[in-house]
């Protein structure tokens, strides 16, 4: 069910043949974007995992349907501690990246875990320009045991915040989140599309890549590597039907190092082969991959380095 906030009106239908406009997914770290991102384009364009900070970058993802052309912003989870030793940097760079990303866009989507509202959903909330179309995602619904505890939060809800729109759903049931292109188009403005039908990003595949590669390495290290580790592509080239990609995984110390190669080599090789196979069937080719590990210390607090290694 989607529940208009009273007295936010829908914009007026227009007579335009076609609609198109930016829509930026935003909330607190692991609230469920990327996956919702993923679900709406249907296929992967950002990565996922439990590890907090695993989006890092602003992605664009398409999706067209009927007369309207959606364009997802996928950002960052806004960072709210800069005092992590050794992150200040790369957290001001996600910061700036997701206040960037809400200054351009035609409508909000602020993602929240149904039920729950912290200091850190707070100070994204924040971040909202005033006046800008903003749909409250209640996320997790499926975790809601008693739904009838949403009537007051979503009272106080409103009370925070004037959002145009409220949607309860499961980021993880495709047709629950679907619901969200009918909700979004109205507020769209009529005009060309941006890219041709059938597009579904504007990143690269040597970014894809160096994404995938990266969720594996989280994955599988869960919370013994830190989140201040990324992946760098050192070398993507074509051979016929064959992609062959040499990736670097930079940590920040050797006993980090460690853990990403495992025993006997073990745990680098099953992120290499995770990798491999999921981008094959993403680029529906053949991939040559090879992996190095290797140690950058401070990296994640050096705007130069943060900058060859491809952040914005």
């Amino acid at each position: 069910m989607t529940e208009p906030f009273p007295p936010a009106a829908s914009p007026e239908p227009g007579v335009a043949a076609l609609r198109c406009g930016l829509v930026a997914i935003v909330g607190r770290p692991n609230v469920g974007k990327s996956t919702l991102l993923n679900v709406l384009i249907g296929q992967k364009v950002s990565i996922t995992s439990r590890k907090a900070q695993t989006t890092r970058h602003r992605i664009t993802a398409v999706h067209t349907e009927g007369d309207t052309q959606f364009v997802f912003v996928d950002t960052p989870g806004f960072q709210t501690r800069h005092t992590v030793k050794g992150a200040g940097a790369l957290n001001r760079n996600l910061n700036k990246t997701v206040q960037s990303v809400l200054g351009d866009v035609d409508v909000v989507l602020f993602v929240v875990e149904a039920g729950r509202f912290g200091l850190d959903d707070a100070k994204v909330l924040a971040l909202v320009p005033p006046g800008k179309p903003t749909i409250l995602v209640a996320n997790k619904l499926d975790l809601v045991h008693r739904r009838a505890e949403l009537a007051p939060w979503l009272k106080s809800m409103q009370e925070r915040h004037p959002f145009s729109e409220f949607v309860p759903l499961a980021a993880t049931d495709e047709k629950d989140a679907r619901r969200l292109f009918g909700v979004v188009r109205p507020y769209l403005p009529e005009q060309p599309w941006y890219y041709e039908e059938g597009t579904l990003t504007d990143r690269s595949e040597r970014f894809l890549a160096s994404e995938i590669i990266r969720e594996k390495l989280f994955r599988l290290t869960g919370d013994e590597l830190p989140y201040t580790s990324t992946v760098v592509i050192d070398q993507f080239k074509e051979d016929g039907a064959l992609r062959r990609i040499a990736a670097t995984i930079v940590v920040e110390r050797d006993s980090h190092k460690g853990i990403v190669i495992g025993e006997k080599g073990e745990r680098l090789k099953r992120i290499g082969t995770e990798a491999r196979v999921e981008l094959e069937r993403l680029l529906d080719g053949k991939v040559f991959l090879e992996l190095w590990v290797k140690v950058r210390s401070g990296w994640a607090d050096d705007a130069a380095r943060l900058k060859s290694y491809g952040y914005e």
